[in-house]
């Protein structure tokens, strides 16, 4: 993104959201939790298998995830945070070569008016991709006007770079909310994951 003259354009090129969308589907898996009776998305956090989801997505110690490409496979419950709405997941070590993590974002560099995306599988639609703008960011949440319905939760927030920034959680007065990769970070060493920021 560049300014000019106090206009603001958007660095994608013509197909660039179709390549930022695929991009970001293959580092986006669904979740689904037979205990709690639902389901949500989830962000292939590095490429040792640990998954990023919400707390609210996830209640059982062996949900089930389900891969862009069809596969479907039995996690391990890692850790929850249900203050942060955060939960992380382990995947089976076999797996580990066939995944293609995220590329994460330090949510403080965000700023107000900056293109994001979020992808997810809101009402069982796999891949579902929707853009808006960031509103705000501070250390609690990053607020844009991305449309997201239920299954988006745990899903990416990124930039246009494709950048993960956030973990989407909710809407609120028609805004979404996603927790900042830098909470993200924090949890993650708090359960002794060594998962550092691109």
């Amino acid at each position: 993104m560049t300014t000019d003259a106090g206009y603001v354009t958007l660095s994608l090129s013509k197909g660039g959201l179709t390549t930022l969308a695929q991009t970001l589907r293959a580092s986006t898996v669904a979740v689904h939790d037979e205990r709690a009776g639902g389901s949500g998305s989830g962000v292939i956090w590095d490429a040792r298998g640990l998954i990023v989801t919400n707390a609210h997505v996830v209640s059982s110690r062996n949900p089930i995830v389900a891969f862009a490409d069809g596969r479907r496979v039995r996690a391990a419950l890692v850790g929850r945070d249900p203050e942060r709405d955060l939960a992380a997941l382990r995947l089976p070590r076999d797996l580990e070569a066939h995944l293609a993590a995220a590329r994460v974002r330090d949510s403080a560099t965000l700023v107000p008016g900056e293109l994001v995306v979020a992808v997810g599988n809101p009402h069982g639609v796999t891949g579902a991709v929707t853009a808006g703008i960031v509103h705000r960011c501070n250390a609690r949440w990053v607020v844009a006007d991305v449309r997201l319905a239920p299954g988006n939760s745990g899903g990416p927030l990124a930039d246009a770079a494709g950048g993960v920034a956030g973990i989407n959680s909710m809407i609120a007065r028609g805004l979404a909310l996603a927790v900042p990769s830098a909470a993200v970070l924090r949890f993650l060493r708090a359960l002794g994951e060594d998962a550092r920021a691109a």
